[in-house]
């Protein structure tokens, strides 16, 4: 947690309490629903949470913005996100059903009341959104396939709506499609751990 504080300094005191309420509650949850790797839960800030907020290094979400998280997992990046951002409503979405369990109990139990998660495909979503997040879910263009019914076209935050995506590796040919609207930002640029160095940042605008 200090990690964290020492890169998002403005933190109140009650989201500085739910960001320490996370590794305990995902402790107990790991222990039933292998969500994180039990080698890597040493890292659960790091590598999980700090990973996840670098979505908030890159826009501002204005509030009451909407912004959904497709393949959700156990959480992120929509719960540090939503967090962070207290007036953005933010939708968790996943197709297996023990996962959305994990993360309705952790959306209760941290008392988020502007989070809420689906049980669903992206394809059978109907809500209307500003933003899609999403961590290491799908290739870009299966993602955009997927979810582009979802968005609506606008400016609500700091960069138009569209999709802001967290991978790793190679992204040349992924983002090919895209490659006149695409943006790459380096997470290096954001943090300094060497876990960074090759995570990376797309922006797609709507």
């Amino acid at each position: 947690m200090i990690l964290i504080k020492s890169y998002f300094p403005e933190l109140t005191t009650r989201q500085v309490e739910q960001l320490e309420m996370l590794m305990p509650l995902y402790a107990e949850w790991n222990s039933k629903i292998n969500l994180i790797s039990r080698k890597d839960f040493e890292n659960f800030y790091p590598h999980h949470v700090l990973h996840s907020l670098a979505i908030a290094k890159f826009i501002q979400f204005n509030n009451n913005a909407t912004v959904i998280d497709i393949g959700t997992g156990g959480g992120f990046p929509g719960i540090p996100l939503a967090i962070l951002f207290p007036e953005v409503n933010f939708i968790l979405v996943d197709s297996i059903t023990k996962k959305i369990k994990v993360v309705e109990a952790v959306i209760s139990q941290l008392g988020l009341s502007n989070a809420k998660a689906l049980n669903q495909r992206a394809e059978q979503v109907k809500d209307q959104v500003d933003y899609i997040i999403s961590r290491a879910t799908a290739p870009l263009p299966e993602l955009v396939k997927w979810t582009n019914h979802l968005l609506i076209k606008g400016e609500s935050g700091s960069q138009f709506n569209g999709w802001i995506v967290l991978k790793g590796g190679e992204l040349e040919a992924e983002v090919a499609p895209f490659s006149e609207s695409v943006k790459i930002k380096s997470i290096a640029d954001y943090f300094k751990e060497p876990y960074f160095e090759t995570k990376k940042l797309v922006y797609l605008a709507k």
